[in-house]
């Protein structure tokens, strides 16, 4: 099995980068099922991302120092359910991930080459 580059992101790791900056800029929780469906519904390519294959990339992620996570703190009225690990993007997250070209930009180059 072969290892990939030290720094080098698989397309999944730049959608869920992506996906958070997404989040955040919305004001939204950056949290583990919300990327699940964030991504799910960013793509219909890709379909649903299983949470082992979503959680092991957070932790790439997070260990490359492109994210950073703490639990919530839940107050009394949201103690319903568990407590969610929260994630933010780092300036260093934000960098590489505007450094992914788009899909758009990448298809009509790769088409007119086919050609």
């Amino acid at each position: 099995m072969s290892s990939r580059p030290v720094g080098r992101l698989l397309d999944l790791e730049y959608r869920i980068l992506q996906a958070c900056l997404d989040l955040e800029a919305e004001s939204e929780p950056v949290y583990g099922f919300a990327l699940a469906q964030r991504l799910s519904g960013s793509d219909a390519r890709h379909g649903l991302v299983g949470h082992g294959t979503l959680y092991k990339a957070l932790g790439r992620l997070s260990t490359m120092g492109m994210l950073e996570s703490n639990w919530e703190a839940l107050d009394d009225e949201e103690q319903g359910r568990p407590r969610r690990r929260l994630y933010r993007v780092t300036g260093e997250g934000a960098r590489v991930a505007s450094l992914q070209p788009s899909p758009a930009a990448i298809l009509p180059a790769a088409r007119s080459a086919l050609a």
